[in-house]
């Protein structure tokens, strides 16, 4: 089922096409990402990453991926202007890219970029963190998520991203390729978690690869 559309690709376009659009340097950021098949966030989770922040105003947010920065820079831009971004980056080239990014568009001053293996730099953190952003490698959100509950603020949102795997996550294990069904479990077993974890209300929605909100009560 890779190939078939969450949402129906008509009404998905149209509904992009009524976006007012991104401050000018992330179209530029997102133009290079794409060209150099490096994932950013899809316009839909745009949007409503866009909401969120005008809606619930973190101070402190915490992102686990920053790939090129494109999504901290998208988060200072849209959040407060007091907004504080980190954010947890493990692969070298990246990290380089992110930091020319951050230093080139003026994020230095708020964005704080943590060098690492996600599992690891979660458990130097004390936070606590209004919103976080997991945007990272899906097979690895279960594994991060005890220190994220730890990290997130009662009140805060966990916003994740990715959780419906171009709707793999419906398929039976089966009909899953060999070499996704690891992932196909562990998100599974994700979604249960953040569905049944007493103290959260979470919604999942069908927005650009799948979201997941996680209110902390």
């Amino acid at each position: 089922m890779g190939s078939v559309m969450i949402i129906e690709e008509r009404m998905s376009t149209f509904i992009d096409s009524l976006d007012r659009g991104n401050a000018s340097y992330l179209n530029e950021i997102e133009t290079h990402a794409i060209e150099t098949q490096v994932p950013v966030i899809r316009r839909s989770m745009q949007s409503l990453l866009k909401f969120l922040l005008a809606l619930s105003k973190p101070k402190n947010i915490l992102e686990v991926g920053t790939a090129v920065g494109f999504s901290a820079l998208f988060m200072c831009e849209y959040g407060t202007e007091d907004c504080h971004v980190t954010t947890i980056e493990k692969y070298e080239k990246r990290i380089l890219q992110a930091r020319e990014n951050f230093k080139k568009y003026g994020g230095e001053d708020r964005i704080t970029l943590l060098e690492g293996d996600a599992a690891e730099v979660l458990k130097k953190l004390a936070g606590p963190f209004d919103m976080i952003f997991m945007d990272a490698a899906k097979g690895q959100y279960i594994f991060f998520l005890p220190e994220v509950l730890r990290l997130l603020a009662p009140g805060g949102i966990l916003v994740s991203d990715n959780v419906l795997q171009d709707g793999d996550v419906i398929e039976s294990r089966f009909a899953v390729t060999r070499r996704n069904r690891t992932i196909h479990a562990r998100m599974r077993e994700y979604l249960y978690e953040l569905k049944h974890t007493s103290g959260l209300e979470t919604v999942v929605l069908p927005v650009g690869d799948g979201a997941a909100l996680t209110v902390k009560r």
